[in-house]
């Protein structure tokens, strides 16, 4: 995998971390606020139908009572699929309107209203369950449970999953697609780098990197790669310097003891004392030859290290 694409996925992977962290923050503050607004809704309805309650039982006849309470239901607004019943001191039901078919097994919810107040029950698929101690003078304590969905917040709260999750994908691949983009930009002076240092061979070691005027690490990675440079053609004119120094004295010896083996053979009978010394003069060739050739092994030795090469030209 390149660099480019994985400082993308590096660059979408942090991006969409991040929006996935935020949406779940978002959402769940959100839940909560709905929940906990809807939750006095269901209180505040509590109250008032408490209050219809008690203004209706001053009636005279049912039939008054009745329409009463029709009266002022156009005042309130109904909460979805709702359902509200009071409770008498002895937790029969004295009052109820909404839909009918709620639980009816109420007995340790009630005692939990009565000893703490209020209480809240939140049951599945955003339906909530409240009830409230009502106190009055004249007929007694009485506790009030309403129960209702909260539709308004099951469909907000569907959208808002909608478009968190739209919107996360959507960055993720717009991150993902500038991250390649920017990539490539940050990247550019690499694949130059490239070109140029391919483009340098070993018969052209004077060419160097072309410099930016940026100080980033771009800039000090040429900066050391035409030091680099630098190095290599002072050690290549080095080389050709001793290679060129080193045939020279290779030549002269080997001149010697080619022209001594010649005059040796070519020519007429010769005593031994003369033979004797063409060979001493070819022995002394040879001599020459084994240390220049010991000298050359003891520089191949050093090459890991100059400080140790003993000859002259090494310096």
């Amino acid at each position: 995998m390149s660099i480019r694409i994985r400082l993308a996925l590096q660059f979408a992977a942090i991006l969409g971390f991040t929006l996935l962290l935020f949406s779940l923050v978002i959402y769940f503050f959100t839940y909560h606020s709905r929940r906990e607004y809807f939750t006095e809704s269901l209180f505040a309805r509590a109250r008032i139908v408490a209050h219809v309650y008690l203004d209706g039982t001053d009636r005279g006849d049912e039939a008054s009572q009745a329409s009463y309470r029709r009266y002022l239901r156009q005042f309130y607004r109904t909460l979805p699929e709702e359902e509200v019943r009071v409770f008498d001191a002895q937790n029969r039901v004295v009052f109820r309107e909404g839909r009918v078919g709620q639980k009816s097994d109420l007995q340790s919810f009630l005692q939990d209203v009565r000893k703490d107040g209020r209480e809240v029950v939140l049951e599945s698929d955003y339906r909530q369950t409240v009830g409230l101690l009502y106190r009055d003078a004249h007929r007694g304590d009485f506790v009030v449970v309403a129960s209702s969905v909260d539709a308004d917040s099951r469909q907000k709260l569907n959208e808002l999953r909608t478009v968190l999750t739209t919107g996360l994908l959507a960055s993720f691949l717009i991150a993902g697609v500038g991250g390649l983009f920017f990539a490539g930009l940050a990247l550019r002076p690499m694949q130059r780098i490239v070109r140029e240092v391919d483009s340098i061979s070993a018969s052209d070691l004077h060419r160097r990197l072309s410099q930016g005027d940026d100080q980033d690490e771009v800039s000090l990675l040429t900066q050391r790669f035409n030091s680099l440079l630098d190095r290599l053609e002072t050690a290549f004119a080095g080389q050709r310097t001793f290679v060129r120094d080193a045939s020279h004295e290779l030549r002269t010896p080997l001149t010697v003891l080619i022209g001594q083996l010649e005059v040796a053979l070519l020519q007429q009978e010769r005593s031994p004392e003369e033979y004797r010394s063409v060979l001493q003069s070819t022995l002394d060739a040879a001599r020459l030859l084994k240390d220049l050739t010991n000298g050359l092994l003891q520089i191949a030795r050093a090459s890991d290290d100059p400080s140790r090469c003993p000859l002259p030209w090494c310096a």
